[in-house]
């Protein structure tokens, strides 16, 4: 009894096994992803929020500006309401990124401060983590 496959099976299943090697180490490499966006006004000394509706768990934390700002820190509240206070006091020009800052251990997310200062009426923000 002989199996009869539709010409370019194989070929076809090659290609879509080769297709996942190369897409699995991408997805492995690139493992960040968006906390939050919020926006920070010109001056003051209130911290902009990013309420997470979900907790997500998170070991290094890093901040996009969108545009120029003042950056002074992010206070990091977690799960069981304990907060871990992550200091980068620097200015920041237009989609300019920061360094990744690690939380120390992988903990789970539920809110997020912005502290920091926009150089004209108000900068957008973007926190971004990594497991």
């Amino acid at each position: 009894m002989a199996l009869h496959f539709p010409e370019g099976f194989f070929l076809s299943k090659y290609a879509f096994m080769l297709a996942t090697l190369l897409a699995a180490p991408q997805a492995l490499a690139d493992d960040q992803f968006t906390l939050g966006r919020t926006i920070l006004l010109g001056m003051g000394d209130r911290g902009a929020v990013i309420p997470l509706v979900l907790c997500r768990p998170t070991k290094y934390v890093k901040v996009k500006a969108e545009r120029e700002l003042t950056l002074d820190r992010l206070v990091v509240t977690y799960g069981d309401d304990r907060t871990r206070t992550v200091r980068f006091d620097r200015e920041m020009d237009k989609e300019q990124e920061t360094e990744w800052k690690s939380l120390g251990t992988r903990r789970c997310i539920k809110k997020i401060e912005v502290y920091g200062n926009a150089e004209g009426s108000k900068a957008g923000v973007k926190v971004f983590g990594r497991r």
